[in-house]
């Protein structure tokens, strides 16, 4: 957003350079055209005065030394005409390409400012001079006035000169315009940055906020007083709902917590009193009982580990996810066997790292292993596999080849207290699942299950990891 909101203020920038150069550059070349003008029209007039009070030979002679000084002096083309069009004198470069000064071969420009002058009116407009043209222009100024016009005066000018003014005012207004424009760029620079600076930072707050971390808020103090409101109300928003969140985790905590002790006083009681209960009806019913009291006992240390989990405020931190791999494989071999189930590890990543919770690979193999134990059936096999992904995060990979769950069922399998209907009777709280991908979320990374080929149940989990990932070396022949 800040590149668009940059490249807004500078196109909206460069426009407004090019609205305010433009007519200045323009209004200097009109400016130097006519400077020009009345420069070489009062010598014009001077001309036509001379060759007004022309009577004589002499005359003549003073008239076109006068302009042949003139036109070496000043490289023009001076041509002085009669009411005919015929030459009376010239000097320098002509306004006809063959010297003879006929209206026919004249150029266009040359012959409408001599007809004009014949008629007694002066050149009172010259082409605008620019960069790149005109390189000569022609100025006419009649000899007498009114009804008594005798002939005219026509000067070809050069106009280097001038146009070297206007290329060098042309290069000045552009080099403030450039100038001008490279510092509003810096200010827009600055400005979008002020201005982005708290949103960005807000937006920031918000994902962390979104991805769980209640403790995620909006520091930034800069920017417009209604985004330095904003970022208040945030936080303050983000306080109540961490505090409310919070609340309910202590209870669920607190709660689980102070029913444990009752209720395995009230297990201990249930089994201390099944010696004096005969056989029959009684014994059936005190087993249901001492069965129900320890699935509930189950069920509230599941509750306060997940509460435990999410209220967890240990940082990330670096673990060895190869060697928590097979510690936890290792500790549940012998459970496994035990239950008639095959455990391997065929395929262990060496020095497979991640950055999570302390314990992280290690906790959530254990809900895993513990889930696998429980559903697949004697004789099945579950096999564990731990490999670097190619975004490079750890990847442990948990497969049996039990029933599985229905696809339709699968997206629930990661919900609390969730169990498929083939499952019910199975023990367990239902929350083990829910622990290890509360566990993997907060440690950055994620836990997805799908089917196995041809049936059983795949559980993968990513953790972020700790080291770049390498990225792949491009194929060169030989």
């Amino acid at each position: 957003m800040r590149r668009r909101l940059l490249a807004v203020l500078m196109v909206l920038m460069g426009v407004a350079a090019l609205l305010l150069c433009l007519p200045l550059a323009d209004a200097y070349a009109r400016g130097r055209t006519e400077h020009l003008l009345l420069q070489r029209r009062s010598d014009a007039v001077r001309f036509a005065d001379l060759a007004e009070r022309m009577r004589t030979g002499a005359d003549r002679s003073e008239l076109s030394a006068e302009i042949r000084r003139y036109a070496e002096l000043y490289g023009a083309g001076v041509v002085v005409v009669d009411t005919a069009g015929a030459t009376v004198t010239r000097a320098g470069t002509g306004s006809g390409p063959s010297g003879s000064g006929t209206a026919s071969e004249m150029p266009s420009a040359a012959a409408e400012a001599r007809r004009r002058a014949l008629t007694g009116r002066s050149t009172d407009r010259l082409p605008t001079l620019r960069p790149w043209g005109p390189t000569s222009v022609v100025l006419a100024e009649p000899v007498g006035r009114d009804e008594r016009v005798s002939g005219a005066v026509l000067l070809t000018v050069r106009t280097d000169a001038a146009r070297r003014d206007v290329t060098v005012r042309w290069s000045l207004i552009a080099a403030g315009a450039l100038a001008a424009f490279a510092a509003a760029a810096l200010v827009a620079a600055g400005i979008s940055r002020w201005l982005m600076r708290p949103l960005l930072d807000l937006d920031r707050a918000v994902e962390g906020l979104a991805a769980g971390s209640l403790r995620a808020r909006a520091v930034s103090g800069t920017g417009p007083p209604e985004l330095r409101h904003l970022r208040q109300h945030f936080n303050t928003m983000a306080q109540a709902v961490s505090d409310s969140i919070g609340r309910q985790r202590d209870f669920v905590a607190d709660a689980s917590h102070q029913l444990r002790n009752p209720l395995a006083t009230l297990v201990l009681q249930l089994e201390n009193v099944e010696p004096y209960i005969a056989p029959g009806p009684g014994r059936a019913e005190h087993t249901r009982a001492l069965d129900e009291a320890e699935r509930l006992e189950e069920l509230l240390d599941g509750l306060l580990a997940l509460a435990r989990v999410e209220s967890n405020a240990a940082e990330p931190s670096e673990q060895d996810v190869s060697q928590a791999v097979r510690e936890r494989v290792g500790a549940w071999d012998p459970v496994f066997r035990d239950a008639g189930l095959g455990l391997t590890a065929p395929e262990l990543a060496e020095d497979l790292r991640a950055r999570a919770l302390p314990d992280a690979a290690g906790r959530i193999l254990d809900a895993l292993l513990d889930n696998a134990v429980k559903f697949v059936p004697r004789g099945g096999r579950v096999e564990v596999t731990a490999t670097r992904g190619a975004d490079g995060m750890a990847v442990v990979r948990v497969a049996d080849d039990g029933p599985g769950v229905r696809e339709d069922q699968l997206a629930l399998v990661l919900r609390r207290f969730t169990r498929s209907p083939e499952h019910q009777n199975v023990r367990g709280s239902g929350l083990g699942l829910a622990i290890a991908d509360e566990i993997a979320r907060i440690s950055g990374g994620l836990l997805e299950v799908g089917a196995n080929a041809p049936h059983g149940l795949v559980v993968e989990f990513r953790l972020p990891s700790s080291r770049p990932p390498v990225p792949p070396q491009p194929y060169t022949e030989r």
